[in-house]
């Protein structure tokens, strides 16, 4: 189960049913929790890596096994799910357990169900869930489970995550948000260079992030002070990335926090 980030993220209006309705660019990073399920007398789930904490009830990997065993002849399995992937990070570490415990399980099983099949479980197991089935940069809305595939190309960067070990809840970061429609269509905004980003691509949340956690707001001036093309908060935080034509010396600013180097 691999991370995302999302390439601008703009909260567009609070729906009757309590969501937000969204736009964004999810785009996927090849930087991955390991997951693995094996036949077992009983149900059973082990972690290793990050803790994870919380009753067994509320972890999705749980609950992408119990959706799927309500339609579909299943024996018990054990899930063992090793952490890597912070959580409460903004990088869909959750839902793309649970994408993968569907895919997991319909391949395990040889479950007569296609990638299409998937998404409506993958929706219901959480908003951005249906984008880890096809792995595929894509523009979403909605709450972000209505997705189109988009041509975006960063083969040529390399991508500098850094997760400040802060954990900013969902929920906070909606409440401290204020819904309006973006200046800009996101769709065409992404196939622009990536280095006319900057000014046009924004993260909605960071604007009440950076209100709590000011330290946010030096974090990301370093990652274009280091030569970002582009950088920004993902998801409702904490992690911020860059993304840059070549590997740079990390400055001190941005050593102070974890952070990984990945290509894409």
């Amino acid at each position: 189960p691999h991370a995302k980030i999302n390439i601008g993220l703009y909260i567009t209006k609070k729906r009757k049913d309590g969501f937000h309705d969204l736009e964004t660019c999810f785009f996927p990073v090849p930087w991955t929790d390991v997951l693995e399920i094996s036949p077992s007398d009983e149900f059973s789930f082990s972690s290793s890596g990050l803790e994870i904490t919380g009753a067994i009830e509320n972890n999705l990997c749980y609950k992408a096994y119990q959706l799927l065993r309500k339609e579909h002849k299943m024996p018990p399995v054990h899930i063992h799910l090793h952490k890597i992937i912070p959580m409460g990070a903004g990088l869909g570490g959750g839902s793309s357990d649970a994408a993968f415990t569907l895919m997991g399980l319909r391949d395990l099983f040889q479950l007569p169900l296609t990638n299409e099949d998937l998404q409506p479980y993958a929706a219901k197991l959480g908003s951005d869930c249906s984008f880890f089935i096809d792995n595929q940069p894509a523009y979403a809305w909605g709450r972000g489970e209505l997705m189109e595939p988009i041509s975006l190309w960063l083969k040529d960067y390399h991508l500098l995550l850094v997760y400040p070990d802060l954990h900013i809840s969902t929920a906070q970061a909606y409440s401290s948000v204020k819904p309006q429609e973006p200046q800009i269509n996101v769709r065409e905004v992404v196939q622009l260079p990536v280095d006319q980003w900057k000014d046009k691509l924004i993260n909605d949340f960071e604007v009440s992030a950076f209100e709590i956690h000011p330290q946010l707001i030096k974090l990301k001036e370093e990652l274009y002070n280091m030569g970002a093309e582009y950088a920004c908060m993902s998801g409702s935080g904490s992690s911020f990335f860059g993304i840059f034509k070549e590997k740079m010396e990390l400055s001190d600013e941005v050593k102070k926090y974890s952070n990984w180097w990945i290509e894409l």
